[in-house]
């Protein structure tokens, strides 16, 4: 009976050593996957127990101090999904150390690109790698700024994306881009439209608790510090701003401006 004791011990101490599963998700970008094994719990063998890639068991050896995960040798397409699952030791967790080259990379290539009499700005690409939001910018105030984002569908064939656009008095233009691994963003050209809308002007009332617009714009707000107020509307809102020099940019254009009351 003690044996029987010790044994049964033996494989619930191996059933709970291999109760954690580190998941790692993403696209196949042509590379291997490296992992950098730790000791057991107990500080007897390792770490890793065995991997799985879209739920079937690989052949790499895991009985070492770091190990490779041969995703090349499964004849992935780039752009596949791809899920592995490192089962692994209770009390110790294994380091994947470039888990980011499964993320996927801008390649997309504008064919493409126009705004409508509506005003929505149209674009059609192909040879997208993976799913990364397109964002969208306009510049104005000496700057390209964000103005929303659209998911891109991350797959080779042509794609047609749009989105609603508010133009500004002027010269407007428009650009898209993607950021992927490495945060390194690829951007478009950039496409340009004359808009006949009105520059709008401003006036601050009479005890400066407010910024009244004649016709709804974008607005940024900025101290000496930073960015303090954005938005789009006819008014901004001053009375909790103390006295002093403000820097507004509205429309396409920048100024300054001094509130003289708190």
């Amino acid at each position: 009976m003690k044996n029987l004791a010790v044994v049964l011990a033996f494989f619930f101490v191996v059933n709970q050593a291999k109760s954690g599963v580190l998941v790692v998700e993403g696209k196949f970008q042509n590379k291997n996957i490296y992992v950098q094994n730790a000791y057991g719990g107990s500080g007897v063998g390792f770490c890793a127990v065995e991997v799985k890639v879209n739920g079937h068991i690989t052949t790499d050896e895991v009985n070492s101090s770091s190990f490779e995960i041969d995703l090349v040798a499964l004849q992935f397409k780039y752009g596949d999904k791809v899920t592995i699952e490192i089962i692994h030791k209770d009390f110790c967790k294994p380091f994947v150390l470039n888990a980011e080259d499964l993320k996927p990379r801008p390649t997309y290539e504008v064919m493409s690109m126009n705004v409508s009499a509506n005003n929505i700005l149209r674009w059609t690409t192909n040879k997208e790698s993976g799913p990364l939001p397109y964002i969208i910018e306009q510049y104005k105030w000496n700057k390209w700024v964000p103005i929303g984002t659209v998911d891109g569908l991350g797959t080779a064939e042509t794609h047609d994306y749009a989105f609603k656009i508010v133009l500004h008095s002027g010269e407007n233009k428009f650009r898209v881009k993607q950021i992927g691994l490495g945060s390194l963003p690829k951007i478009s050209a950039a496409v340009t439209i004359q808009s006949m809308t009105e520059k709008p002007n401003y006036a601050l009332t009479k005890n400066y608790d407010a910024l009244q617009f004649s016709s709804e714009t974008f607005y940024e707000l900025w101290d000496e510090y930073g960015m303090i107020k954005k938005g789009y509307g006819k008014e901004i809102k001053l009375e909790n701003m103390k006295k002093g020099k403000y820097y507004l940019c509205y429309d396409n254009l920048m100024t300054e401006i001094e509130k003289k009351k708190r």
